[in-house]
Order: structure tokens, then sequence, then C-alpha cells
């Protein structure tokens, strides 16, 4: 609480600053567009759903590292990034629904979520290319198939007007460096072109700890005790070293205007990052003072990080045009990993800090996808869009013995295989029907049908593999219906709802891994079928007095055959179909705009998210599900004024669960996942016309908590941006 003081404070303070007055007449709202909600293009305010936009400016004024980061002060959105920019996990989840893998991210139209597991590689994107991100709450897959469960992050890059050079570098603390450069033109009001390069180091921080259920010798000092996120009590001996990583990205995008309602557009994008860690410690000492890296059962392979890689390369081709009164859209993308992989030191006492036998996992895939949509008017009261998709999956996992763990190249032999392939076809209708001028209804329907097929497992030198598994296939039918009604000007009420699904992934169906450091085992399940989603919500959006804006949102989710892992042993678990979840809660959002150039916002977010039936795990039923906070708010301010931009946010997201029966509910430990509330500012001053100086400091007030891995501490990062 001392801390929202903190914040709440210097809010009052910049107010104050600002000689802010409250002024009397009429308000001027500009129109805000969005495509995402609708397919088309929308005012904001009358879409049929809970949208929320991050604009180009919202971006440059925060210290945004990562693209996910720059939605997470967002109403019912929960950007899970435990570690910094070196985070390879991070996700974007909406209203309660946990996984990646049940929020459809797109960029520019093209899904990201990628063809093995589902998740998005959000490391590599530069934020500088992105114009805006829209965040449509609720499902969609009425309009974008599977994924969609939760909602859908549309990232939306950017396209110059006019000629423009922009170079950007910054320095920050753990010696973390980032260069940035582009440049676009717009010829004879036709051809329009972006090229740009982004890159960025650091050295990292220690993120992962050394803790052993076995206590140190009575010889050996330097131990301390602590506790697992169960509370059993473990002895904290040494840490990986300092988590270092490095992303860059290459994009080139052009797009040529046959007419002014003719495009074609063209774009390539390739991201890269590499995370490993440096010499790790131990806090042990002997009696002659020499640093101890193992003791009883205790092997130095325990003090070990492995390195991880991808690259990702993605190509995309779009035409648009208008035939009469039909607008129509087209594109042909390609989602490619084209390296994927991750090494694991081994466990015996061969391997050391100097070398020894590891494993490697590789886990490329493609994921192709076509899309065609229309448009048009049908008499005066009817807008349809309709059209229909195409999407074909392949990945390939394979695992390594390696001769040395540190040198990825040396590969001793194949121990383990699984790869397979999946499509789905689809067709969609969506009505916009004006019942009356301020009444507005939407009706639609998608039909997906899915096949998994040519499923294979090589578990080698074990009995029973080979495996290949018989084809399995699915349909979908996912209708959603929303009215809109404006009884006053400045009154948006909504009511909504739908039928989402997502099918189940490569990953469920056919990969198989065993843990190397808690030696349990997960295998996938080639009978999966999909999971299921109904939702509905009722929302009311008022503006008040000038520059003043309120929105409240009251929504349930209820999951079926949600995809579940079933211990079998103590070494064992498998997926299957068992699960039945509900998620219940609440968003309120509102914002204060001053015309001296101040916006004050706060928003909050309940999520009752948990079990209600599970046959394989009884004793679940009734848990909060994983990974879910129960309460999020955000509280800030932004204020631009003349060359001087500056940005203050709070954050807190509260206690979220691990394991399934919420039994991690010891605090402050590592693997915890900690109630947490951050500060984050950031400062910019226009030196000249050209020149822009930032100075931003995160978690201002240092607090110290853990995301399963250590949190970053306050740290601080300048940057110095040049445009022609």
């Amino acid at each position: 609480m001392r801390l929202v003081l903190l914040i709440s404070v210097a809010l009052v303070v910049l107010s104050h600053a600002a000689g802010i007055r409250a002024e009397e007449g009429g308000e001027v709202r500009l129109k805000e567009i969005v495509v995402t909600a609708t397919r088309t293009e929308k005012e904001a305010a009358n879409v049929p759903a809970s949208v929320s936009v991050v604009t180009r400016e919202d971006i440059e004024g925060g210290n945004i590292q990562a693209v996910d980061q720059a939605a997470n002060a967002l109403p019912g959105v929960y950007d899970r990034r435990g570690k910094g920019p070196m985070d390879t996990l991070a996700s974007i989840t909406l209203r309660g629904i946990p996984g990646q893998q049940r929020t459809l991210v797109l960029l520019d139209g093209m899904a990201l979520n990628r063809a093995y597991d589902g998740t998005v590689a959000f490391g590599g994107f530069a934020p500088a290319d992105v114009e805006r991100i829209e965040v449509v709450r609720g499902p969609f897959s009425s309009l974008y198939g599977g994924y969609a469960m939760g909602g859908v992050v549309h990232i939306l890059t950017r396209m110059p007007e006019k000629r423009e050079i922009t170079v950007k570098g910054g320095y920050g603390t753990d010696n973390t460096w980032s260069v940035y450069g582009s440049y676009g033109d717009k010829i004879k009001d036709k051809l329009s072109m972006l090229v740009s390069y982004g890159y960025r180091s650091t050295d990292g921080y220690v993120t992962d700890y050394n803790t052993q259920i076995a206590r140190p010798p009575a010889s050996i000092t330097g131990w301390s005790l602590t506790r697992n996120n169960q509370g059993r009590r473990r002895y904290l001996i040494g840490d990986k070293g300092k988590n270092g990583w490095y992303n860059e990205s290459m994009t080139a995008k052009a797009a040529y205007d046959f007419t002014k309602t003719s495009r074609l557009s063209l774009s390539f994008m390739r991201t890269e990052y590499l995370y490993d860690y440096d010499d790790p410690n131990t806090y042990l000492l002997n009696a002659a003072g020499t640093p101890v890296y193992r003791y009883g059962t205790v092997r130095e392979s325990t003090f070990l990080g492995g390195s991880g890689k991808k690259i990702q390369n993605i190509y995309r081709v779009g035409y648009e045009t208008e035939i009469s009164i039909v607008k129509a859209k087209a594109s042909l993308s390609l989602n490619e990993n084209e390296e994927s992989w991750y090494t694991s030191p081994g466990s015996t006492s061969a391997t050391t800090r100097f070398g020894g036998p590891g494993t490697i996992s590789s886990s490329p895939s493609r994921a192709y996808d076509v899309d065609v949509q229309f448009t048009m008017p049908l008499g005066s009261r009817h807008t349809l869009t309709c059209g229909g998709s195409y999407r074909y999956d392949w990945s390939d996992t394979k695992e390594y013995a390696l001769a040395d763990w540190k040198d990825e190249d040396s590969r001793a032999g194949i121990t383990y295989e699984s790869r397979g392939k999946d499509r789905t076809y689809s067709v969609f209708v969506q009505d916009e029907i004006r019942i009356l001028n301020n009444l507005t209804a939407y009706a639609g329907f998608r039909q997906d049908w899915w096949k998994a097929f040519e499923g294979y497992a090589n578990d080698v030198g074990k009995a029973g593999y080979p495996r290949r598994y018989s084809s399995t296939d699915a349909s979908a039918f996912s209708p959603k219906g929303a009215l809109v009604y404006n009884p006053f000007e400045k009154t948006t009420l909504r009511a909504s709802a739908g039928k989402a699904f997502r099918a189940p992934t490569l990953y469920d169906l056919y990969r198989t891994w065993t843990s190397s450091s808690t030696g349990i085992t997960y295998a996938g399940n080639p009978d999966l079928k999909p999971e299921t989603i109904v939702s509905w919500d009722i929302g009311a959006e008022q503006r008040l007095w000038k520059g003043a804006l309120v929105k409240l949102t009251y929504f349930e989710n209820y999951i079926d055959d949600l995809i579940y892992n079933r211990t079998l042993s103590s070494t064992f678990q498998d997926k299957i179909n068992v699960g039945k979840a509900e998620v219940k809660g609440v968003e309120v959002e509102a914002e204060q705009q001053f015309d001296v150039g101040l916006k004050l916002f706060v928003n909050y977010t309940y999520n009752n998210a948990k079990v209600v039936r599970n046959s394989a795990n009884p004793a679940t039923e009734g848990k909060k599900l994983t990974l879910v906070p129960k309460e999020m708010f955000n509280i800030g301010a932004e204020f631009m004024r003349g060359p001087f931009m500056g940005r203050i946010v709070g954050r807190y997201a509260g206690k979220r669960y691990n394991n399934d029966l919420n039994s991690d509910r010891t605090n402050n430990v590592f693997t915890s996942y900690d109630p947490f509330f951050v500060a984050d500012a950031k400062i910019s001053y226009g030196i000249t016309k050209r020149v822009t100086a930032s100075v931003a400091v995160d978690n201002i007030f240092d607090r110290d908590y853990f995301s399963y891995y250590r949190a970053p501490e306050r740290k601080w990062y300048g940057e110095l941006t040049i445009r022609f």
C-alpha cells in the first residue's frame, strides 16, 4: 500500500506542476479506428467487443524492451515475463484464460502462434517497427479460428508516408546495449518501403539458483537455509551465473498502390535470439576456503545452465482492392522457425562446468496461412463480411546426445524424435445489422475442419518404438453475436456471447520428453480432441466531463475438454481431455485527459479462474487455474508538452500458482510466483527537432520478488534517437 500511495503522490505532484484547471466547454473527440474486432475498419467506441489500443506514442513513451511489454498496463492483460528481456517463455494471456496457446497473436493479420506448440517468440521483434497494437478481449474464433479463446492481440507494423531515417542507440544496467536503424520512403504516392535493423544484448543477471534437499556436511560453510515454493526445507548452495542474451531483427517491407483502392504489399522479417549463462557460482567453501561444487549425492551439474537459440523468418504477401461495392482482401504468409533449440547439461558426475555430456533438443516448425475476405453492403442496413482460410503446420523435434554440453555442434547421436503435421480449412460469415441509428447487432459464425496426420515418435532404444500414429480430425462451429447500443451521445452499452475452440498442437499430440532436473516424463496423446469455450460479457463505456472516460465490463468463460497433464506415477505424466474450468471476472478502467498534455489512468481486473471438474485428479476441483493472477491493477500518468515527455506506471499482479493443487503457496523463494507491485518511469526530451534523449528506470522501488525466476531489480536505461 505504501508503494501505491507513493505513485499516487507522484501523480498529484505532476498534476499540480502542470497547472491543471478544469475547463468548461465542448469535448473534442478524435475517432480511434480499429480493425481487429470486426476485420473491418470501425470506430473503437462502437465495436462489439472490449478493445484497447497501444499507439506508437505509447510505445515510445515507455521503456519497451520487448513487444509484449507494450500491453502490460492494459486491463484484462497478463504479460508473463519473469526475468526481463532474457525470458524465452514470455506470453500474453487475456481474461484469465491460461497459456499463450489460448490467446491468438497476429502480426499484420498473420498468426504468430507457432506450429509446434502455439506459443509466440516475442524475443527479437523491434518495438520501433510497430505502429500500434490492438487488444480485443473475448472469444473470437468466429472470425479468427483456433487460439482465439481469450481474445486477440494484433501487432500492426508501420509504413512511412514520406522519406524518413531513424537511428537510435542506448545503454543501461547489466551492460545492456541496443542499436536500431531504419529507412523509409514513399515515391510518387505509389511505392512505400521500409527497411530496418535492430540489435540488443545484455550480460543479464543471476536468475536461477541451486537449492538442494541434502544439507551440506558440517565441514562446509557458505550455504543458507531456504524453502521451496511449498514451504519445505531446502539449502541454497549457489547459482547458475548471469543469464545473458542477445537478439536482432531485420525487416523489409514494400507496398504499391495501383489505385486509391488497390494495394499490393510484401514483407519479410527475420528475428533471432540467443541466451546462455556465464560461469556458475558456488556459495560453499571447505575448511581450507576452497570453493565446493559437489558433496554427497549433489553433483556439479546442478550448478549448470544451458543455452538456446531461435531464428524466425516471416514472409507475407497481401493484396486488397475494391470491385464495385465489394472490398476484397487476400494474404499468403509463412511463419518459419528455422532454428529452435536448447541445450541441457547432463546429470552425471561426468558433467562439470568445464564440459562433459549433455543433450540438445531442436524443434523447427513451419506454419503456412492463406486468408481471403470480402466485405459488402447488403441494402442500407446490412454489411456482410465473409471469407475463408487455410492453415498448414509442420514440426519435427529431434534430441541428440552432446559430447560437450557447452558445444551445441558436438552431436553424438539422435536419442529421440517426434514429428507431425496438421491442417485446418475454414469459412466465416459476419453480418453487421443496423437495427436503429443507435443500435447495431452483429451475428456471425465460423466453421473449421481440422486434421492432424503423419504423427511419429521414436524414443531410440526403448521397447515399442518407433511409433506411427493414425490421423485424427475434428470440426468446430464457432458462433458469435453482439449488440452495441448508444442511448446517448457519450454512452456505449455492449453485450456479446460466443463460442471458441483450440485444437491440440503438435506438441500436445506427439511430443514426449523427460525433465533433466526432475526426471519426470511428460507424454503427448495422439487421441486428444479440441478444447472449447463458451463466453459472454456485458459492458458500458461512459464519457463524463471533458477528457474523462470510464469503462466497466463483466464477463464469464466456461471451458470444456480442457487439456490437462494426468499423473500416472511419480515419474510419468500424459495429456488428456478431462477438465471443465470457468472464469468470472470484472474489468474497470478510467482515464482523464487534460488540455495541458497530461493523461491520468487507472484500471483494475478481477479474475476468478478455477477448475470445476477434473476426473483425472478430483483434488484439483475448486483450485485456481495455474499462472492466472486473481487481481491486477495499473495506475499511471503520461505528460507531453513541447519537447518534454514523461510517463510513470505502477503495475500490480496478485499471487499465481504453478501447481494445479495450488500447493505452491510460499512466497519470496526461488520458483515461487509472488504477488508484486512495481513502478516504471521514463522521461524524454527533444534536444532539437531531430534529436531526442531519454532515460528510463524500471522497478523504481527496487522490489525484490520471484516470478519462478528472480525478477529484475531496479534498472536504468538511456537512449538517444536521431530522426531525419
